[in-house]
């Protein structure tokens, strides 16, 4: 199934690639960047025990309130509009206090689907069909009934969940784009996430731009070279529509 959300850097499009490279005997599946989850939902289960981790807040509590309030999320989407009158408003409001759960999950929510690029700062100006976006809502729910929700920094959810059968794909900002997310990730936390990953139990399978940084960073473990289309610049005769990505792992 697809995400419900897009996402900078979503793996919408390397999904198949990177399920494909999945070892056959691990039982617990940990996404540690987790994002709009596009390799989580890819199939119906990929283990006994499935964890989605993200740092950002907003978009976690999003996920939980999709997960136990699929309803009332919707409810609170009922009279929305892909306006930028909407747009803006949601936007100053999630920086405010006295929003119950549910409210900033429906305005988080809009601020993805009707910004340009998921950017949540600028509005789309994009056709979008949110009823249907909406109605998914109960789809994704079902999906994540029994995945476990997790808000922590990755050094700790690695350490909780590290076993030996334990996978993890990772999905961090990709290193020069950091300023792009709302995590506060900056090249000291790379440099963290190779030491942690490095003395892990568990299997790996991590994702990375074709960065000569990331690849002196890992020249250690097992780097395999991709391309995929760049959706951002597909309306653009003159850009170039490939773009390089790492598949790292330690297997």
């Amino acid at each position: 199934m697809n995400s419900f959300i897009p996402w900078i850097g979503g793996k919408r499009l390397l999904r198949k690639t990177i399920v494909s490279m999945f070892p056959e005997d691990f039982d617990r599946y940990i996404e540690v960047f987790g994002g709009a989850g596009w390799v989580l939902f890819a199939k119906d289960k990929h283990a006994d025990l499935e964890v989605y981790n993200d740092a950002e807040g907003e978009l976690v509590n999003l996920f939980r309130c999709v997960k136990y309030h699929a309803g009332e999320v919707q409810k609170e989407l009922d009279n929305t509009l892909n306006a930028r009158e909407f747009f803006e408003d949601y936007k100053q409001q999630l920086g405010t206090r006295g929003l119950t759960d549910i409210q900033r999950a429906a305005r988080y929510f809009m601020l993805i689907k009707t910004s340009y690029g998921a950017d949540k700062r600028t509005f789309g100006c994009i056709k979008k069909n949110l009823t249907n976006s909406i109605e998914y809502l109960k789809d994704i729910k079902e999906r994540l009934n029994n995945v476990v929700i997790e808000n922590k920094d990755f050094e700790n959810l690695i350490k909780v969940y590290d076993r030996p059968k334990a996978l993890f794909y990772l999905d961090p900002p990709y290193h020069g784009t950091e300023k792009y997310y709302n995590t506060g990730f900056n090249e000291k936390d790379h440099e963290r996430l190779k030491e942690c990953l490095k003395a892990i139990k568990g299997r790996f399978i991590l994702s990375y731009n074709d960065d000569e940084y990331i690849r002196e960073l890992y020249k250690e473990f097992n780097i395999t070279e991709i391309d995929r289309r760049n959706s951002l610049v597909e309306r653009y005769a003159d850009k170039d529509k490939n773009y390089k990505e790492l598949i790292i792992k330690n297997f």
